[in-house]
C-alpha cells in the first residue's frame, strides 16, 4: 500500500510524528502531501530555536496554532542584550541581521492566529511592549505569556496584561531587567487571579541613557574622592597627634 492511498486524517496523523524540515521533504514528493502539509490542523504547536528559523518556509501560521514558543539559548543572545548606545560596529552589525525577526513573526501571529492560548519567548533581546500589547489585543484567549531574558520589555507590557489580559492565567517575566516591583504589584493588586513569577526582574540593574549613565559615573566617582579625602584627613590627624 502507498502512502498517498491513506485518508486524509491518517496523513495527518503520520506528517505529526515529524519535524518541521521533515514535513516540508515529503510535502514536496506529490500534490497529495503538499495539501497535507498546507493543512492547519497539523499545525497547533511550533516551537523555534533561533531567529533564522522564523524565515524559513518549513511550517504554516493559521488560526488551529494554540502552542508558540521561540527560545533563543545563544552567545549572540548576549550581545543583544548590550545597550544600544553601548554596543560597538561589530556588535551592532550582529544585532542588524535578525533584530526585527521576532517582532515581524509577531505582527504575522496577530493577523493570522486569534486563537492562540500560550506564547514563550526566551532570549528575544529585540522584543518590545508595542508588539507584546498587539498580541494581547490580537489573541483574547491567550492563558499563558512566558518571557525570558527579554531585556527590552517594561512595565509597559505589564500594564497591558492589566487591561487586555482578561483571559491570562500564567504570567513568567523572569530575567527581564527593565520590569520594576511596582509594576509586579500593580498586576497582583489588578490581576489576583493570575498566577505571577517574576525570577530576579525587579532585582536587576535597569537601562539607562548615556546622560544617566555619566551623571551615575560621576556621582560614584565623587563619593570615592570623598572617601579617600576623608581616610586621609583621618590618617593625618592621627600622625600629628602622635608626633605631638
Amino acid at each position: 500500500m502507498h502512502i498517498t492511498q491513506l485518508n486524509r486524517e491518517c496523513l495527518l496523523h503520520l506528517f505529526s510524528f515529524l519535524d518541521k524540515n521533515s514535513r516540508k521533504s515529503l510535502a514536496q514528493t506529490c500534490q497529495k502531501l503538499l495539501e497535507v502539509f498546507q493543512d492547519p490542523f497539523l499545525w497547533p504547536v511550533l516551537n523555534f530555536h533561533s531567529p533564522v528559523e522564523l524565515k524559513k518556509d518549513n511550517f504554516l501560521l493559521g488560526p488551529t496554532l494554540r502552542y508558540l514558543s521561540i527560545c533563543w539559548h545563544s552567545s549572540r543572545v548576549k550581545v543583544c542584550n548590550i545597550e544600544d548606545w553601548m554596543k560597538n560596529t561589530f556588535q551592532k552589525d550582529i544585532c542588524h541581521k535578525h533584530e526585527n525577526a521576532v517582532n515581524d513573526f509577531l505582527i504575522q501571529v496577530c493577523n493570522r492566529c486569534p486563537n492562540l492560548l500560550s506564547l514563550t519567548l526566551s532570549g528575544c533581546g529585540h522584543v518590545t511592549d508595542d508588539y507584546l500589547l498587539l498580541l494581547l489585543k490580537s489573541c483574547p484567549n491567550l492563558k499563558i505569556l512566558k518571557l525570558e531574558n527579554c531585556v527590552r520589555i517594561t512595565d509597559r507590557t505589564l500594564e497591558a496584561v492589566t487591561l487586555y489580559g482578561d483571559s491570562l492565567q500564567i504570567l513568567h517575566v523572569d530575567f527581564c531587567r527593565n520590569i520594576t516591583q511596582a509594576g509586579l504589584e500593580t498586576v497582583q493588586e489588578k490581576c489576583p487571579s493570575v498566577m505571577l513569577k517574576a525570577e530576579r526582574s525587579a532585582d536587576m540593574i535597569p537601562d539607562n541613557t548615556p546622560g544617566e549613565k555619566l551623571i551615575a559615573m560621576k556621582m560614584c566617582a565623587t563619593q570615592a574622592f570623598n572617601i579617600s579625602y576623608i581616610t586621609y584627613s583621618d590618617n593625618l590627624c592621627f600622625c600629628l597627634r602622635y608626633c605631638k
